[in-house]
């Protein structure tokens, strides 16, 4: 059952007390204008989704009285499910409902709308904080220049199916003691297009589509994260007898950075220190997704410290503001010493004190503020 709670006859238009027909007249209008085949609203799907279901619970007695009564928590308790319905067919969707063609002429042939078609692109991280527009080959079905996507040679048309007489469908009506069952099934020889090539065109072989490789250049706006996709309405396969293209999902893949890894919209990078540096203090070059930045270091840096770039991370997309890039301070210990240097960091152990080693009284403050 949907989501919604909003009151069906809302949803349809209609007053609490509306008859069998209103109610029926309303939703095939709904119907009509809301279908994502025909309908360019954003939200298309979803509120057709949302008509049918409130014809289904209207248009039936039992479970009308059901809901008048106790609302969508008596239809649930009542264990009441929407009808699961395939939305490439409106044509089939009335049928399921009132038993008759969408456009009252069944031999009308039926358009279908082409299928999606997806593709897949890598960019880098720095393109993906800056955006960036890149080509995109595809091999797409579109329609065919020859026959103009009629399937048949030029000169030529196609004819009804001979089998349905151009419905797409038949009808096997079972008479039984309880009444007449009809039983409808899509035609074999036409494979539900309602009609038959019998001079196909030579160069689509009767389909009326073609493959051909397209490139469409694609913007990808900044910000963009790794496997989201980005839908080109309207790009896809033809559709079958000037039906509605498909459409076009490409998947961006962003590389992995060795000098980054990002969380979100936050960046996080590592800077090696050696231990005079961290104690001297020093000024390093670090990277950034603009190019490197000086970084200074004062005296004393701890390993684990964490400085943070307020700014410099991902974009947000489609939004305001950036993420920040967080710098972790790695303190390199040297693995091997000449007797020298052994004697060196010996004699400086010895004139060591408890205030060489003292701990910022705000240390823990300090690297927890990192993470806020």
């Amino acid at each position: 059952m949907s989501t919604t709670q909003r009151d069906y006859y809302e949803v349809l238009g209609v007053e609490r007390g509306a008859g069998e027909a209103e109610i029926k007249k309303a939703f095939r209008g709904l119907a009509r204008t809301l279908h994502p085949d025909v309908s360019d609203v954003p939200d298309a799907e979803e509120r057709f989704r949302e008509v049918v279901e409130a014809y289904e619970v209207l248009s039936k007695p039992e479970t009308r009285e059901l809901y008048d009564r106790f609302g969508h928590a008596g239809l649930r308790g009542g264990g009441f499910t929407p009808t699961s319905f395939d939305l490439g067919s409106l044509s089939d969707l009335f049928a399921a409902f009132f038993g008759d063609d969408l456009f009252g002429v069944s031999s009308r042939p039926r358009r279908s709308r082409g299928a999606d078609v997806a593709a897949e692109i890598e960019i880098d991280l720095v393109e993906a904080a800056n955006g960036t527009t890149r080509q995109v080959p595809f091999p797409v079905t579109v329609p065919c220049t020859t026959c103009h996507g009629s399937g048949a040679e030029p000169g030529t048309e196609p004819i009804a199916c001979p089998t349905c007489g151009g419905a797409g469908r038949l009808e096997h009506v079972s008479r039984t003691p309880f009444g007449e069952f009809v039983r409808t099934q899509t035609c074999a020889q036409c494979s539900g297009l309602g009609r038959v090539v019998e001079h196909p065109c030579r160069e689509c072989e009767g389909t009326g589509r073609i493959v051909e490789e397209r490139t469409l250049d694609v913007e990808i706006p900044p910000g963009i994260h790794d496997g989201q996709q980005i839908r080109l309405t309207g790009e896809g396969h033809a559709g079958a007898l000037g039906g509605r293209a498909g459409d076009l999902y490409v998947q961006v893949r962003i590389r992995p950075d060795p000098r980054f890894v990002r969380e979100g919209n936050d960046i996080f990078t590592t800077v090696d220190l050696t231990m005079t540096d961290a104690a001297l203090g020093t000024t390093i070059r670090v990277p950034t997704l603009e190019g490197d930045l000086e970084l200074e270091f004062e005296p004393g840096t701890q390993a684990g410290e964490i400085r943070v770039l307020r700014g410099l991370g991902m974009p947000v997309l489609q939004g305001f503001g950036r993420g920040d890039q967080r710098v972790l301070v790695n303190v390199q210990v040297p693995r091997r010493l000449t007797e020298q240097q052994r004697s060196l960091l010996e004699e400086f152990e010895r004139s060591a004190n408890e205030d060489t080693y003292r701990r910022d009284e705000g240390f823990f403050e300090k690297l927890k503020s990192a993470f806020r």
